[in-house]
């Protein structure tokens, strides 16, 4: 922790529930929260054609500007509120707006190729990694793809089998094993859940 600022770091492949965790956290802790997504940080693509834009693998590393995140992470360290991009998913680049993230007690970052940088890793008090079974996850991301970032269900199937599994198993599986806690059956699992809220309140309180 540096300021008495602790960071969460959760990962898990797409659709594993990790939204949901974080949102049950920020439901624990209030205003002592704070929750950055990765993908915010897709980077920009307004140079490329709409067709470029399609054919991006959203899945790997390098789709990210992960070098900003780390140094908005660090601003937060230090005390000050930083300005997190926005993503049209419906354009496959950033809005223009932003959204200002302040430094509260918790900050929370979640994200399924967080593990795989050494940096990020190194700034997380505590890593959780969400493991949901493949067939539930890709359900999800079907519902979700269709429902709230206007694909159509054969461009998520297409995606899914051309980027996502494989980079999953590439990018996201192999690194669990760096997670503190690995929780199953995704972000609803009230033992994980209370084991995990407990563990933040005794961090917190050995830091006051």
């Amino acid at each position: 922790m540096k300021n008495n600022i602790m960071f969460i770091g959760i990962a898990g492949g797409t659709g594993s529930g990790k939204t949901t965790l974080s949102r049950h956290i920020a439901e624990a802790f209030g205003d002592l929260v704070t929750v950055i997504t990765h993908d915010s940080y897709y980077r920009a693509q307004d140079h490329k054609s709409p067709e470029e834009r399609a054919a991006q693998n959203y899945d790997h590393p390098d789709a990210f500007e992960t070098e900003l995140l780390l140094t908005h992470l660090e601003s937060l360290a230090n005390g000050e509120a930083v300005d997190v991009p926005v993503y049209d998913y419906t354009r496959h680049t950033r809005a223009k707006g932003t959204v200002k993230a302040e430094p509260r007690k918790v900050v929370v970052l979640e994200g399924i190729l967080i593990f795989c940088d050494k940096t990020l890793r190194d700034r997380m008090d505590l890593k959780l990694f969400v493991d949901t079974d493949a067939d539930e996850r890709i359900l999800r991301r079907i519902v979700r793809d269709t429902t709230e970032r206007g694909r159509t269900l054969e461009s998520v199937i297409s995606q899914y089998l051309t980027t996502v599994k494989p980079m999953h198993e590439a990018f996201v599986e192999p690194y669990k094993r760096y997670a503190d806690i690995i929780i199953p059956g995704g972000g609803d699992n009230p033992a994980a859940l209370d084991m995990i809220i407990t563990r933040i309140k005794k961090q917190l309180e050995n830091e006051q």
